[in-house]
C-alpha cells in the first residue's frame, strides 16, 4: 500500500484508564432499543421511501417490538413533516411507542420541529451539533467556546419552545463526531447541555454518544463510553446512548463493548442500513444476546418476514452471509459440517438436554422462523454422506445404513460436481428413487412364495428379456432362500449381505423400506432399497434392486 504515512490515529483516548468494563463477561439485559431505520436509514436509499411505504415500515417496527422510533427531521423537507403528522393526525402511534424527531441547534429548525409535534401524545427531541476537530477547524471554522454556544443555545431554544407546546418531550443531545472529539471537551460540551436542561429522575435526559464515522478498535470506544459515563454530571438521571457507525466493521462490537461500559440505550437499524457502510445492526446485536440467553425485548421470531418486508420497501439487499437474516448463514455445504450437525441433531432428539447446543448452529433456526430443510444442509460437490443422509431422513423418512450413505455421498456429489450447482432435496431424493430403489431391469419380480420348514423354500416368478422365469431356491431363512435362487440362476456370487429396515415415517405410514448391500468377489459393494406395504416383499425387492445394480455391472465388463 502507497501513502501510509499520510494516515494517523484521528481518536482520542480519555484522559484516564477507563477498564472496567473490560471485568464483565457479557451483556446481562436487553437496552433501550431506538430503531433510526426511518431517519438515518431512509436517508442512506438511493431511492428514500415515501409515505405509504414509511408507515408500512413503522407499523413492522411497532410489531417486533421497538418503543422508541426515530421517525424523522421534520424541518429538513416536506416529506419528512408530513410523515410526522400523518403518524400523530391518524392516531397511528400506539401509547407505549415513544417518536423521536432530529433537529440541529438552528432557531428556525428547532421551531419547525416544535410545530410538526403538535399533537404528539410524547417525543424525544434529539439536538445535535458537531464537535470534532475535523468539523470544529474545516466545516464551521469555530473555536471550541462558539461550538458550545452553539449546542447551549440550542438547549434553552428546547426548554422553552417544549414549555410553549402541548405534549411530553424528553431532551436528547448529541455531540455529532463524539469519536473524533477531545473526551474531556466531549464531556465539557455534554455537561454544558445537561446544566440548562438539568434533568431528574421524572425527566431523565438522553446524552447519546455516536461513532459518527467509527475511527477506532472497539476497546477504544468503550474506555470512551466509560469515562463519559463515570464525570457526566446528573449521571442518575441521564439515560446514555450509543449510536454507532460501522465504517471499521465493528458497529457491533462498539454496541456490545459500549453496553458492557454502562450505555443504557442503542440507536440503530434493522440488518445494518446506513450512511456509507451503514449503522448499528440491531437484528445481529439482539440475537447475539438472545444466543447468550437474554431476552433482547424484540420479536425476531420471523426473521424471513421482516426480511421480505425490508429489502421490499427499500430496495436494499441484505448479503447471503449476513449474521442470522442471510440466506446461507445457518447453511453447512461442507461434508464434515454438516455430519457433526446431523449428528448433533440427532444427539439433542435422544437426550433431549435444556440448552441449544448443537455444532455449528449458534442458534436454533426454527426460533427466528427459518427451516431445517433447506435452510440447514444444503447439498454441492463439497457435501458428504452425513448431509444428504440428514436431507434424506428429516424430509422424506429415509434412514439408509451407514455404508450406503457413504455409497449414496459419492452419487449425488459426482450429478452435483458435473450439473457445476447445488442439488435441491427433491432432486436428491430423486436421484436415490432412480439409482436404488425397485429397481427391476434386467431381472423384475413378478411373484413369490416362500415355504417354512427346516430349511426355508422359495419358488420365485421373475420377468427378463426372455421372457417370464421361474426360480427356486433353499436357505437358512426367507430372504436368503430367495438370495441363493438369484445367484443360481444368473451364475452369481455374493456375500456380505447387509440388511436393515424401517416403516416409512413421513409420507404413507403403511409402507416399508429396507436396504440392502452385497459384496462381490471382486470386493464391490452394490445397495439397492425396496418400497412396499409389505415388509418380505420390500426387503425381496431390495435384494432384486442390489443384484440387479450387480448384473448390470457384470454385463458391462463382459
Amino acid at each position: 500500500m502507497k501513502n501510509v504515512e499520510k494516515y494517523a490515529r484521528g481518536y482520542f483516548m480519555p484522559p484516564e484508564a477507563s477498564l472496567n468494563w473490560t471485568r464483565k463477561e457479557y451483556i446481562t439485559e436487553a437496552p433501550t432499543w431506538c430503531s433510526v431505520d426511518l431517519r438515518d436509514g431512509n436517508q442512506a436509499l438511493i431511492v428514500p421511501m415515501n409515505l405509504e411505504e414509511k408507515l408500512e415500515y413503522f407499523k413492522m417496527l411497532v410489531e417486533i417490538g421497538f418503543k422508541e422510533i426515530e421517525v424523522g427531521f421534520p424541518a429538513a423537507s416536506e416529506t419528512e413533516f408530513t410523515f410526522l403528522r400523518t403518524l400523530i393526525e391518524q392516531n397511528l402511534i400506539p401509547d407505549d411507542v415513544t417518536i423521536q424527531v432530529l433537529t440541529q441547534s438552528r432557531e428556525h429548525i428547532i421551531r419547525k420541529t416544535f410545530d410538526s409535534l403538535k399533537g404528539a401524545k410524547k417525543a424525544v427531541v434529539h439536538l445535535y451539533n458537531s464537535t470534532s476537530v475535523a468539523q470544529r477547524d474545516q466545516v464551521f471554522r469555530k473555536s471550541k467556546e462558539e461550538i458550545i454556544d452553539i449546542a447551549v443555545s440550542g438547549a434553552k431554544l428546547l426548554k422553552e419552545c417544549a414549555s410553549d407546546t402541548e405534549g411530553n418531550f424528553q431532551f436528547q443531545y448529541s455531540p455529532e463526531s463524539f469519536t473524533g472529539t477531545e473526551i474531556d471537551f466531549a464531556l465539557e460540551i455534554c455537561n454544558q447541555v445537561l446544566g440548562i436542561w438539568q434533568p431528574t429522575a421524572e425527566n431523565p435526559v438522553i446524552i447519546n454518544l455516536p461513532a459518527t464515522v467509527s475511527m477506532s478498535m472497539p476497546h477504544v470506544y468503550a474506555s470512551q463510553i466509560e469515562y463519559m459515563s463515570e464525570h457526566l454530571n446528573y449521571r442518575e438521571h441521564v439515560i446514555l446512548s450509543l449510536h454507532p457507525h460501522n465504517d471499521r466493521g465493528t458497529g457491533v462490537a462498539d454496541a456490545e463493548l459500549g453496553m458492557l461500559a454502562g450505555a443504557q440505550r442503542v440507536e440503530g437499524t434493522l440488518f445494518g442500513n446506513g450512511e456509507r457502510t451503514g449503522n448499528v445492526d440491531i437484528v445481529t446485536l439482539a440475537l447475539n444476546m438472545y444466543s447468550h440467553g437474554v431476552d433482547p425485548k424484540l420479536n425476531f421470531e420471523n426473521i424471513p418476514a421482516i426480511l421480505s418486508v425490508y429489502e421490499r420497501l427499500t430496495k436494499m439487499k441484505v448479503s447471503e452471509r449476513h449474521p442470522y437474516g442471510g440466506e446461507l448463514v445457518f447453511t453447512a455445504f461442507s461434508g464434515s459440517h454438516q455430519d457433526a450437525i446431523a449428528k448433533g441433531m440427532k444427539w439433542r432428539e435422544e437426550k433431549e438436554p435444556q440448552h441449544w447446543s448443537v455444532p455449528y448452529l449458534l442458534i436454533d433456526p426454527l426460533d427466528i422462523g427459518r427451516q431445517y430443510e433447506g435452510d440447514i444442509i444444503r447439498i454441492n460437490s463439497q457435501s458428504g454422506k452425513g448431509g444428504i443422509g440428514y436431507i434424506l431422513q428429516q424430509k422424506y423418512g429415509l434412514d439408509l445404513p451407514q455404508k450406503m450413505r457413504e455409497h449414496f455421498g459419492y452419487c449425488v456429489k459426482n450429478v452435483s460436481d458435473h450439473q457445476q450447482k447445488e442439488l435441491l432435496p427433491n432432486e436428491i431424493y430423486d436421484i436415490f428413487i432412480k439409482e436404488y430403489v425397485n429397481i427391476n431391469s434386467p431381472i423384475e419380480l413378478v411373484r413369490y412364495r416362500i415355504n417354512d420348514g427346516d430349511n426355508f423354500e422359495t419358488n420365485v416368478v421373475l420377468k427378463t428379456d426372455g421372457g417370464v422365469q421361474e426360480i427356486t431356491g433353499t436357505g437358512d431363512g426367507r430372504l436368503d432362500s430367495v438370495s441363493n435362487a438369484l445367484q443360481a440362476y444368473l451364475g452369481l456370487q455374493y456375500g456380505d449381505l447387509v440388511y436393515t429396515e424401517h416403516a416409512l415415517e413421513i409420507g404413507s405410514k403403511s409402507q416399508a423400506v429396507s436396504y440392502i448391500g452385497i459384496t462381490a468377489s471382486d470386493s464391490s459393494v452394490y445397495w439397492g432399497c425396496g418400497i412396499d406395504v409389505d415388509i418380505m416383499t420390500s426387503s425381496i425387492k431390495a435384494l432384486f434392486s442390489a443384484v440387479n445394480q450387480m448384473s448390470r455391472n457384470s454385463n458391462k465388463n463382459n
